[in-house]
């Protein structure tokens, strides 16, 4: 059995066109309002640049870091009762206000370790 025999032979793109161009030039431009997210003031902002500018260039912060920055959110669990699922809980990880930071940094970390020391880094992975 062959993969493409059960796949799309066409592919069709749609896209919507102005009919009447002069119609759509002739009207003014306006400004989109600013959302909500965009035009309040980011009380975490210096402590996420504090986090990015963290330079790894030590071994023992590399490891030090990759033991406590979870490679995984430990907080995603399913709620069994008798082998059957009863609800999960979603991991809540990416709620954290510096999640993609620290996991920048993690990142860092591992690449540290990989690339400039040449050590093996699938025990954090």
């Amino acid at each position: 059995m062959k993969v493409f025999d059960n796949t799309t032979k066409r592919i069709f793109l749609a896209s919507w066109v102005s009919i009447n161009q002069a119609e759509a030039t002739k009207t003014p431009l306006t400004q989109l309002p600013r959302s909500a997210a965009q035009s309040y003031c980011d009380l975490l902002h210096p402590l996420r640049q504090k986090v990015d500018r963290i330079q790894v260039r030590d071994r023992e912060l590399a490891h030090r870091l990759c033991k406590l920055i979870p490679s995984q959110c430990p907080f995603e669990r399913d709620v069994k009762l008798f082998g059957k699922t009863l609800f999960h809980i979603p991991p809540m990880c990416k709620l954290n206000p510096l999640y993609e930071e620290v996991v920048g940094l993690r990142f860092r970390a591992l690449c540290y370790l990989a690339d400039e020391c040449g050590e093996d880094v699938s025990q954090y992975c």
